[in-house]
């Protein structure tokens, strides 16, 4: 037993003497060896044969040390080699070296996370499409920046994670004095004054309470129901607005031409109420006058039923009946051969031998008795 733990010490003693060594293009060099914290912890990340290192830039590192973990996804890909600060700004920077397989975008994430609350810290790094949502694959743009993100250069050798890219998580000393401010004197006590108002202000009322709740929770139940229904209202008042939002313009020109209209309105006031009180004054005496006269306006239409049978069975002959009438004694039949806007007609009127003619009321006869007849010609009469 004794000799297996010398064995093994002296197997440690080995591993840190090689460690210690700095290799150099022609051979070893002189053995550098800082501490315990040069030393690898055991069971930590296989770094392969051609590691590269990254650097990120950090404003707190809190309980982060040399030899802490690098992941990728919870898994471990590599450690931390060293811890510095910078004078100038006051900011960590911390160097990690990561195996040769893991490739990451050049834009990754450097984020300081904790194992569990009382375990290690580690640094996780994060590809930028890790963080955002998946695009959905009916989002053509979407997949254009899925695969942009994708063919972003790959993490250098070299690199470095600017601080706007890296982040940490809470610490225990925090969390503790958050839940501090609420035991002490916080939240606890406003939940029991809170608690003590409402006793007081149900207290006889609970009834009364829970019929508000019955009817707050028949309300809900409508909304639900209805739910269709206020999205489509919803929707048409969205409708509403891009369609008032689009014709601004015309509805900006339109309330502006109604100010001179109000305008006339409002100095025309006077004479528009005269003339409403006018128009009331109006109906009340037509009401009056139609309460008076209805019963003679009742039989004036009674008398006038008859009449209106008369016509309505009169049908189709009245008008043919006015149209005979408005051409009398010309028919239409008459008027189609008429040429012209007058008749054309030449008249032959001849007497009897022996007519006597007999003058005019109050006139002398000529001698012999009678008038002479008028002669007729072929052209008419003369």
């Amino acid at each position: 037993m004794r000799r297996a733990v010398a064995r093994g010490g002296l197997a440690l003693c080995a591993a840190a003497v090689a460690t210690g060594l700095a290799m150099v293009p022609g051979g070893f060099g002189m053995p550098s060896f800082h501490g315990i914290e040069d030393l690898p912890l055991p069971g930590g990340a296989d770094l392969g044969s051609h590691p590269y290192r990254v650097t990120a830039v950090f404003k707190d590192v809190t309980s982060l040390f040399p030899q802490s973990s690098v992941k990728v996804n919870d898994v471990p890909v590599g450690r931390v080699e060293k811890i510095t600060v910078s004078g100038d700004d006051w900011l960590a920077r911390v160097t990690m070296k990561v195996n040769g397989k893991v490739r990451l975008p050049a834009d990754a994430y450097a984020n300081l996370e904790q194992s569990s609350l009382l375990g290690e810290k580690y640094v996780q790094l994060v590809a930028p499409g890790d963080l955002a949502p998946r695009p959905d694959l009916n989002d053509t743009a979407g997949l254009r920046n899925a695969a942009a993100v994708r063919d972003t250069a790959p993490l250098a050798d070299g690199a470095v994670i600017p601080l706007a890219r890296t982040n940490r998580n809470a610490e225990v000393e925090e969390v503790f004095g958050a839940l501090s401010m609420l035991l002490n004197g916080g939240g606890v006590q406003q939940i029991n004054t809170i608690t003590r108002e409402l006793n007081r202000a149900l207290d006889g009322r609970q009834s009364s309470a829970r019929s508000v709740l019955t009817r707050i929770a028949t309300f809900a139940k409508d909304l639900d129901a209805h739910r269709g229904d206020l999205t489509d209202a919803l929707g048409a008042l969205d409708r509403l607005s891009s369609t008032v939002a689009a014709r601004d313009t015309k509805v900006g020109t339109v309330l502006d031409r109604l100010e001179p209209g109000l305008k006339v309105l409002r100095d025309q006031r006077g004479s528009l109420v005269t003339m409403l009180k006018s128009l009331d004054t109006l109906s009340t005496a037509a009401v009056g006058t139609v309460e008076r006269t209805r019963a003679d306006l009742v039989a004036d239409l009674r008398a006038l039923a008859p009449t209106l049978k008369g016509l309505a069975d009169a049908g189709r002959d009245l008008p043919a009946s006015l149209q005979v009438l408005m051409t009398y004694p010309f028919t239409d039949e008459v008027l189609t051969g008429v040429k012209g806007d007058y008749l054309n007609v030449y008249l032959k009127v001849a007497a009897v031998p022996g007519t006597l003619i007999l003058p005019a009321h109050g006139g002398s006869a000529p001698p012999g008795g009678a008038l002479p007849l008028p002669s007729v010609g072929e052209g008419g009469v003369r």
